[in-house]
């Protein structure tokens, strides 16, 4: 029989509209996306080449549990020269992928009925990584006219005796808000319980810099990768930094789970810090230019936006005028337009009425999917 944790899971939406979008498009369908969080951009070409040469000269075995130290070496570099902050290879662990270095993270950390407070809306995934390792989601909802950042006196009313870690994410899925330094300062003022950044969207804000949480606190476990800046998505590299006192966990979590993350890639990984500013710069340059123009486009639709968006490349419109039910409204909208977006709904109960667009596609198709969205609320 199925676990219950197995059929507790939530679907995770987004994946669904990109499911029945793809049913479209093989029916033959020009559908535009704008439902997925996924560079439009090729892997820039360097880092390309390094895999190459990777796996020509034989560096395809198994490396440390924790990463290539030359890698870990290269994350200390970069976390000093983003944010000033010092740390050591032995606070980090590179993982595949972002995802698991989240789940690593909370077996090291909760047990049974631990909580976990998070924001509502979030992204779709926290809940089920907490709950599917026994702890329970303390949720607290956010409102826009903050751009869904907490209040602290919101979470201190949510502590209690099982609160074992705060989770934030800067700049945000689904809001592409970027949290202010009161934000962060308020959050890390909390210093009885960690804090767990999810810091994968940073090198993605167009308005000053996102901010680490470990320029505030080192009570914290930061979860970052390369997903989304170096457009890397499908190479699954990450890693996770934490406090020093859990390197040996982490290290025995990490042998018995994955073994270690793919060796190949991780040379990859050294490159994507050290050698493609350029490339990074005309990515971000262009993501600001398709976040200026959605902004425009989905006001002038009607969308309410109260904090403009200044990271990621998510624009969480404010669609209640329109609709009750984002769900339906999502697959309306793709099944009588043609056009992949989230429901608010996906993010949690507090993202209802809400539409997510994303401006990882071309400015070509995001004018034509904004088309046809005029088009249908007409």
């Amino acid at each position: 029989m199925v676990s219950r944790k197995a059929k507790d899971l939530k679907s995770f939406i987004v994946m669904d509209v990109m499911a029945r979008a793809e049913e479209l498009e093989k029916a033959g369908e020009k559908v535009i996306h704008l439902e997925v969080g996924e560079p439009d951009f090729n892997t820039p070409s360097v880092i390309q080449e390094t895999v190459k040469k990777a796996i020509e000269s034989g560096r395809t075995h198994y490396t440390h549990a924790m990463g290539l130290m030359e890698l870990r070496e290269t994350i200390c570099m970069h976390y000093k020269q983003e944010y000033n902050v010092s740390i050591t290879p032995d606070r980090i662990m590179v993982t595949s992928g972002t995802s698991p270095a989240l789940l690593l993270m909370m077996i090291a950390i909760l047990d049974s009925d631990d909580e976990v407070i998070i924001s509502n809306p979030h992204y779709s995934c926290y809940p089920n990584f907490i709950k599917s390792l026994g702890g329970k989601p303390a949720e607290i909802k956010t409102d826009p006219e903050d751009g869904f950042q907490y209040r602290p006196e919101a979470i201190k009313k949510a502590l209690t005796k099982r609160t074992k870690a705060i989770m934030i994410n800067s700049p945000s899925n689904p809001t592409g808000i970027v949290m202010t330094d009161k934000n962060l300062s308020d959050i890390a003022a909390f210093d009885k319980q960690y804090i767990i950044s999810d810091e994968i969207y940073h090198g993605l804000s167009y308005e000053g810099r996102a901010r680490s949480i470990l320029e505030f606190t080192d009570n914290a476990f930061i979860i970052n990768g390369f997903s989304k800046l170096y457009a890397m998505t499908g190479w699954r590299l990450g890693y996770l930094i934490f406090p020093k006192n859990f390197y040996d966990i982490m290290q025995k979590i990490h042998q018995n789970f994955m073994i270690s993350a793919n060796s190949f890639v991780q040379w990859a990984g050294i490159t994507a810090l050290t050698q493609t500013k350029d490339e990074i710069n005309i990515m971000r340059q262009t993501y600001n230019e398709r976040r200026i123009y959605m902004i425009k486009r989905l006001r002038e639709l009607g969308f309410n936006i109260n904090v403009e968006p200044t990271g990621a490349f998510y624009v969480f419109a404010d669609a209640r005028k329109f609709c009750k039910n984002s769900y339906k409204e999502a697959f309306n909208i793709l099944e009588k337009v043609k056009v992949g977006v989230t429901p608010g709904i996906d993010f949690g109960t507090g993202g209802e009425g809400f539409l997510r667009f994303s401006y990882a596609n071309s400015m070509e198709n995001i004018k034509e999917g904004l088309d046809r969205i005029e088009k249908y609320l007409s």
